[in-house]
């Protein structure tokens, strides 16, 4: 599978990684250690995982997944913390981040976290407090690389300048949701990232499962999927996406998908890993056989056309104003590369 660098300081990662948030959850611990077995079999690298994540299961199930397997150093581990604080702590604070990671690594049978995301922004604490720990826990040895999760353009400049301006790690990577159905990040984000070179690791690329074929806009989702077992799952919620937008760009995307001979998840897939900034796409799933389909999209490259279609197709414009009053005055606009 094709390796990609976590911005100029980061490890290589696998182009498609592993998400383990049904790990105790959805997946039993039997299931997810075969899931992990084929996952680094196909040669993925990068495992993605977060202290809430069933309540540190998810965890504790790669945790001893690794035991078992003699260790996970040939592997990149991610986990994160700030929504699972310890009693008495808070958010992404000096005390919760420190003890959340001593959990985590405990769960986990490891000496350091490859890859430490704080799991959104914390409006109670001040950022500089949290990159000073986070700095002292890597200089500790117990953290490899800091990112970020869910936060918006303003957020992620804040975090980068406050760590210019003390000389504190910066993030690697930020991990948002972007698929082709929501492509909100590109307005600051995205852009963000790309002025100051850090990756992106996009969660829920298929849409909540939207992309992958099995809903219609004109049919209420049923039985054991997603949105069938919950239609209102918070954003990502059936009647947010079931519009005319939505069934245009499945129309693009199933008449791309059956002109290559494809299911229209691999062709979402690669829609996304080549988007600018992306180093690795999170793909979750419940049982080995819907892992092994989406890894078998890691090798589907689109042509020129089939990327610009479904670009086209799920552009929501820019708003006009400060946006497209930019656009219209620059020469060089980020948002001409994005296709916004």
């Amino acid at each position: 599978m094709k390796l990609n660098p976590l911005s100029q300081n980061g490890p290589l990662v696998s182009v498609l990684a592993l998400g383990a948030m049904t790990f105790g959850a959805e997946t039993s611990a039997e299931e997810a250690g075969r899931m992990l077995d084929l996952f680094a079999d196909r040669g993925g690298t990068l495992i993605d995982t977060a202290d809430v994540y069933g309540n540190g299961v998810s965890e504790k199930i790669i945790g001893d997944w690794g035991h078992a397997r003699g260790g996970l150093d040939d592997l990149i581990i991610a986990t994160k913390g700030r929504f699972l604080p310890p009693a008495g702590s808070r958010g992404a604070s000096r005390r919760s981040l420190t003890r959340s990671l001593e959990a985590s690594l405990r769960r986990l049978r490891v000496d350091a976290i490859d890859l430490y995301y704080v799991h959104g922004w914390d409006r109670h604490t001040d950022v500089a407090e949290t990159l000073t720990t986070l700095g002292d826990l890597v200089r500790a040895g117990k953290i490899h690389n800091i990112a970020w999760s869910n936060v918006t353009g303003w957020q992620l400049e804040r975090i980068l300048g406050t760590a210019r301006q003390f000389g504190l790690p910066a993030p690697v990577a930020v991990q948002p949701q972007y698929n082709l159905l929501d492509r909100g990040l590109e307005l600051e984000v995205l852009p963000c990232c790309l002025e100051n070179n850090v990756s992106l690791v996009p969660w829920s690329p298929l849409g909540g499962g939207w992309l992958t074929g099995k809903y219609s806009p004109d049919t209420l989702p049923t039985g054991k999927t997603r949105l069938g077992e919950d239609p209102g799952r918070g954003m990502e919620a059936w009647e947010l996406r079931n519009n005319a937008r939505t069934k245009a760009v499945l129309e693009t995307l199933t008449s791309i998908a059956e002109r290559l001979n494809r299911p229209p998840a691999h062709v979402a897939l690669a829609w996304l890993t080549a988007r600018p900034g992306v180093a690795s796409v999170l793909v979750g799933a419940r049982t080995c056989e819907q892992l092994a389909d989406n890894l078998a999209a890691a090798d589907l490259v689109l042509d020129q056309a089939d990327q610009d279609a479904l670009t086209k197709v799920s552009s929501t414009g820019l708003p006009p104003y400060p946006y497209g009053f930019q656009e219209f005055w620059s020469e060089m606009d980020v948002w001409k590369r994005l296709g916004t």
